[in-house]
């Protein structure tokens, strides 16, 4: 389960997104994660800052994700609350297990 999801961040690491907002502004987005809950895809997006580095303050941005016959990333915004629920508990999961493999059991 979160193996996977370990994987894929691995795969995903120093890829970036370009949103465009509802108002026009564009924000660029690393990739956390490409995971599955529920039986679909999802993608997890952490906006970066003016220099291009993760910023901890900010909001994950969940998306539904697939890829067009071409291969080409394909976001969706998630409209229901039951399935955006079920996405962010995965991702939430997905955080924690991070957080416990970071725990130095030799530490006092």
């Amino acid at each position: 389960m979160s193996e996977n999801m370990n994987e894929t961040m691995n795969e995903n690491e120093g890829v970036t997104v370009t949103l465009t907002l509802d108002n026009d502004e564009t924000l660029e987005c690393a990739v956390l994660t490409i995971y599955e809950a529920a039986g679909r895809q999802y993608i997890a997006l952490l906006p970066l800052d003016e220099n291009r580095e993760e910023s901890e303050e900010s909001d994950v941005y969940i998306y539904r994700f697939s890829e067009t016959e071409d291969g080409e990333p394909n976001l969706e915004n998630i409209e229901d609350d039951d399935e955006y629920d079920a996405a962010a508990d995965k991702f939430d999961e997905w955080m924690d297990s991070l957080e416990f493999d970071e725990i130095d059991l030799d530490a006092e």
